[in-house]
């Protein structure tokens, strides 16, 4: 039985991340410092072989007995978050990759990080390949982030090249699905919160920048099939699917049956204008394109958030 260390365990994808690798008959030793992430995220997965840690991955990390492969998926990861949080979000790009980086060669174990499109920054080039080196303003109040996750890049390919460790990429693209938090940052939770509670829903800037939204079952599937592969080269995963912030704002407002109106305020600093990953590398290498319609995975994305609402 495989068993693997998820870091951000209790958080929106670590947990569907350990919920999956349990189906497959994986045994999964979860770590959360709860900064962001949620218990009861994980609550349900309290009878089987899972074990959660509370411990902050910036210190270092013991797990004893064998390891098989460390997701470091430990991060902020919405902009109200690393907004709120800029050092634990330099902290956990750079000193928690390390301490990971550490286990996972402590153990003979593969590592497999959790990157981000906003390496790319406010893309020049779209849709945006691997191979392209971003463009990111290291001083704007998004560089805490973006920097974290491009150190975190640099850190693991290190690793790969000078110890010789089995290590994947990923660059996750918006992802979305139940276990998001109500007042996350997010285009899909804020807007679904907002229409569900009769409030004005609001849209940043003209609604015309655009954002391409992956279903998180499919985004689980994409990171399993990474790291079950022999590919050490960054892998974007997201669906290619690209459409305005405006059409998702009005999609849920429909779906909702809600009264609320749209409103518009000023777009933040370095807010990127596009999104869309070029996922041929994932098709070629992994076998693997996203499958959930969009209207199927907010219909069940939906659900999960009347029940918080009405909590």
């Amino acid at each position: 039985m495989p068993r693997i260390v998820v870091t951000g365990a209790a958080g929106f994808i670590g947990s569907h991340l350990s919920e999956t690798l349990l189906d497959r008959g994986c045994s999964v030793v979860g770590i959360d410092n709860l900064l962001t992430g949620d218990t009861a995220n994980v609550a349900h997965l309290a009878n089987r072989d899972f074990m959660l840690i509370k411990h902050d991955v910036t210190n270092y990390i013991i797990v004893e007995g064998p390891v098989d492969a460390v997701l470091h998926w430990a991060s902020p990861a919405s902009p109200i978050d690393y907004l709120e949080l800029p050092i634990p979000t330099l902290k956990v790009g750079a000193l928690g990759t390390h301490k990971a980086l550490g286990l996972a060669k402590a153990k003979g174990a593969r590592f497999v990080l959790a990157s981000t499109s906003e390496v790319y920054g406010d893309p020049l080039e779209h849709p945006q390949k691997e191979t392209y080196w971003g463009n990111v303003n290291p001083i704007g109040p998004r560089g805490v982030y973006d920097e974290a996750k491009r150190f975190a890049e640099a850190m693991t390919t290190a690793y790969h090249r000078y110890h010789g460790l089995d290590t994947k990429i990923v660059r996750i693209f918006n992802t979305y699905g139940p276990r998001m938090r109500l007042r996350d940052g997010r285009a899909v939770p804020a807007f679904m919160s907002q229409a569900l509670n009769g409030e004005d829903v609001t849209i940043f800037g003209n609604g015309q920048q655009t954002r391409s939204f992956c279903y998180v079952s499919d985004l689980v599937d994409g990171i399993i099939r990474l790291m079950e592969s022999d590919v050490h080269e960054p892998v974007n995963i997201g669906n290619p699917h690209e459409m305005t912030i405006e059409e998702i704002a009005r999609t849920i407002v429909k779906m909702t049956g809600s009264s609320s109106k749209i409103v518009y305020r000023p777009l933040p600093e370095d807010d990127p204008k596009v999104r869309q990953p070029d996922i041929t590398r994932a098709r070629t290498l992994l076998g693997w394109e996203p499958k959930v319609p969009l209207e199927e995975g907010l219909t069940k994305t939906l659900a999960y958030f009347r029940t918080k609402v009405k909590g």
